[in-house]
């Protein structure tokens, strides 16, 4: 762990030996993998759509697989022929044919090059749907799991990995094999002598190319991983630097980053050392095989056994000859990167949610003006197995109330929610909605009659008016301005640059906490739901402002059941019920009055309180 030391010479922490390692060991998947039938035609399969193009570019790639060759011989044949008879008529019309077949080479190739792209964006196109509606249809513990860099690497690397084995893998490789075999018929042709030398070396110049060209590709992925991670400490660095300046962590982070400098450049020094070495050998061996070639072909020149002519000819094939042979080397290799990219694309398209609607599962009906009933009945819960954090919960909300959930940080107050919303389903017990079970019922017809207001207060790109109407998008302005005034937050208008209208910028950035918590507000309220969890919702917003909001919060609460947890006695007081949480068990309930008399977990959390 050498490398892992300070660059000035200061032993790191474990914490921060951990932290390079992990960031080092964060790319866990295979880089390469061996060709699997089963995945490429699964690839292609997503050319289906345009079968056509795909099957017509094939046979543009095949005619020119076979006008290279043609190219090279003919350039041959001139210089054997009308230049070395100096035949000025002979000459004229055999560099005219030449010029003509290679117009007509040009203009097939335009037709490949375009096709070729178009049936690579039809490819990416289809797979970035599927990853995201794959990633959509994941319940929250699928993103608690998996990182989000993760996701993103499918989405945009991996998936250009597949854009490239489509559009030039594939396609490239048909035609170098074409050049290889229509060239090696000519040359057979020519002298099979000369031939057979080219046969028995072409393997062995393969196998070299191979082992080269892997070895620089695996240098280079490491690079772009080393890379990577300075990347990413940078971002973070930059996203954190109110905490880093806070608790003058300033000297301890650019030492962290020094060293994934340091690291980086070393990546880079190796790359640079086996490409100096390993180009250099190929241009070699391709220069070795050249000249043996010449000192047989002139021996046998020289011996009568072979023309001149033909040998120029053999020349010009066997120089077109060896491209492929480099060229297919390289293209084998990007052939097993696009593999393990397409296992890992496939494997996110592929992953089955943790659990999904009951077939037999029924919308819950919608009531006007009226809220749901939710009853616990010994409802045990856990996000990993065997560790539940919650125990036993028994509790009823009659429609239209409103239950508070007191509890210290971790006592299982957001895991309520989140069974609640079915965004997770319990391990036992079971959880009614007006008297349906939740696993009988589908998770959108929930949804739909639910409103959400957290502690997060996310926005999405796009204006204040975007973010409001998103529960119902077909939402005039003049119902959200409507809203605005019942919640009293009309000035928020007033106070924006464009009113409705002004972009809250990446995650609201544009606009202060407070207003974005109002914007939440909003966007609640214009739902209209039956059920409405406010998750820490008054968090962001000051005393004055959460005043204000006051009238505005009974308004929205009424004949609507409301989940809230907050900290604040002035949200808590009214609840028809308090629950009170302690280690993922309801140790107290009642009214806040009757649990202040009481004088028990309540009336001590109620110290620590603002009001």
């Amino acid at each position: 762990m050498n490398d892992l030391k300070s660059p000035r010479g200061i032993d790191r922490t474990p914490r921060e030996i951990g932290l390079l390692q992990r960031q080092r060991d964060s790319e866990e998947e295979a880089f390469t993998r061996p060709l699997e039938w089963s995945l490429i035609t699964r690839l292609i399969s997503y050319t289906k759509p345009i079968a056509f193009k795909r099957n017509l570019l094939i046979a543009l790639t095949l005619v020119r697989a076979i006008q290279l060759p043609l190219l090279a011989w003919m350039v041959g044949s001139i210089i054997a022929g009308p230049i070395a008879q100096f035949d000025t008529d002979l000459l004229f019309w055999s560099v005219a044919g030449y010029l003509l077949l290679a117009f007509s080479t040009d203009f097939l190739f335009h037709f490949r090059q375009r096709f070729a792209q178009e049936i690579g964006e039809t490819v990416v196109k289809t797979l970035r749907s599927e990853i995201f509606e794959a990633v959509q249809r994941q319940p929250m513990a699928f993103f608690q799991r998996v990182k989000l860099g993760s996701i993103i690497g499918r989405m945009t690397s991996d998936v250009q990995t597949l854009r490239t084995a489509i559009q030039d893998v594939f396609f490239v490789s048909i035609v170098q094999v074409g050049i290889l075999v229509f060239a090696a018929s000519l040359m057979a042709y020519t002298d099979l002598v000369m031939f057979a030398i080219v046969a028995a070396l072409a393997p062995i110049l393969w196998a070299i190319n191979r082992h080269f060209r892997s070895r620089l590709s695996q240098s280079s992925r490491q690079t772009q991983e080393s890379f990577s991670r300075v990347t990413a400490n940078l971002a973070e660095s930059v996203n954190g630097i109110r905490i880093t300046q806070g608790f003058a962590r300033e000297s301890r982070n650019a030492d962290l980053f020094r060293a994934l400098i340091v690291d980086h450049a070393r990546f880079n020094m190796m790359l640079a050392r086996t490409s100096a070495l390993l180009i250099p050998l190929l241009e070699l061996n391709s220069q070795f095989f050249i000249a043996l070639l010449l000192f047989v072909g002139g021996w046998r020149t020289l011996d009568g056994a072979m023309e001149i002519a033909d040998l120029i000819r053999f020349f010009f094939l066997a120089n077109l000859c060896f491209g492929p042979i480099q060229t297919l080397g390289s293209q084998f290799n990007q052939a097993l990167i696009a593999m393990a990219g397409a296992e890992r694309v496939f494997k996110l398209i592929d992953q089955e949610p943790d659990w999904t609607d009951a077939p037999s599962a029924q919308a819950l009906p919608a009531k006007d003006a009226s809220g749901i009933e939710v009853e616990f009945r010994d409802v045990t819960f856990s996000y990993v197995a065997g560790k539940p954090v919650l125990h036993d919960i028994n509790f009823k909300a009659e429609a239209g109330q409103s239950i508070a959930l007191v509890g210290h940080t971790g006592s299982g107050k957001s895991s309520i929610l989140n069974l609640v919303s079915k965004f997770y389903l319990p391990d036992k017990g079971q959880i009614k909605l007006d008297g349906q079970d939740l696993l009988n019922l589908t998770s959108d017809s929930i949804h739909d009659q639910m409103g959400i207001v957290t502690q997060q207060n996310f926005l999405f790109s796009g204006t204040v008016l975007d973010n409001i109407r998103m529960p119902r998008p077909e939402a005039s302005e003049a119902e959200v301005q409507k809203i605005l005034l019942e919640l009293d937050c009309d000035d928020l208008v007033e106070d924006l640059s464009h009113g409705l209208h002004t972009d809250v910028g990446e995650r609201g950035a544009s606009l202060s906490l407070g207003q974005r918590q109002l914007v939440c507000f909003a966007r609640a309220m214009l739902a209209n739901p039956r059920l409405l969890i406010l998750d820490e919702a008054t968090s962001a917003i000051d005393s004055l402002t959460e005043a204000k909001l006051q009238t505005a919060l009974e308004r929205l609460l009424l004949g609507r059941t409301s989940f809230i947890v907050a900290h604040r006695l002035s949200t808590i007081r009214k609840a028809d019920l308090v629950l009170v949480l302690d280690k993922g068990r309801i140790v107290e309930r009642g009214t806040h009055d009757k649990l202040l008399q009481a004088g028990g977990p309540y009336a001590t959390l109620c110290q620590n309180f603002s009001s």
